[in-house]
Order: C-alpha cells, then structure tokens, then sequence
C-alpha cells in the first residue's frame, strides 16, 4: 500500500505552496467532495441538440420517400 504523505510533502512535490493546497482541499470539501460541481458537461447540451436535428431529419427523410413514392405511382 502507498505511503501517506502531509500536505507539505504533496504540495512541494507538486511544486505548489502549502497553503494553496489546503485552499483547493477546503474548496473540494465545501464543493461536497465533487471536483468538478458543474450542472452537467457543455457537451450534454449539444448532444440534445443533435439528437433532436437528427430525429427531425430523419423524419423529414421519411416525409420526402412516401412523396416520391406518391408521385411516381401515379398513373400518366
């Protein structure tokens, strides 16, 4: 098992200032222990936008083929 070792042997191993460490961990504990305490990721977003162009596509797609099937069934 890995050795614990104290915020100044992290933070000096990290190249950073003790104390801007114990800043980042106050922040992550206040945060509810979530590192990133965003609403979502920016992609899920636009993935929803996507989706919903593809299934409007998809259904003017399918609007355009019964069309063409109509118009070249019909009898001259």
């Amino acid at each position: 098992m890995a050795k614990r070792r104290g915020i100044p042997d992290t933070a000096r191993s990290l190249d950073l200032s003790p104390s801007l460490l114990r800043t980042w961990i106050k922040k992550l504990k206040a945060d509810g222990d979530r590192a990133f305490p965003g609403k979502g990721n920016p992609r899920d977003a636009e993935m929803a936008e996507l989706k919903r162009r593809l299934r409007r596509s998809e259904e003017e797609n399918a609007i355009l083929k019964k069309a063409v099937g109509i118009f070249t069934s019909r009898p001259q």
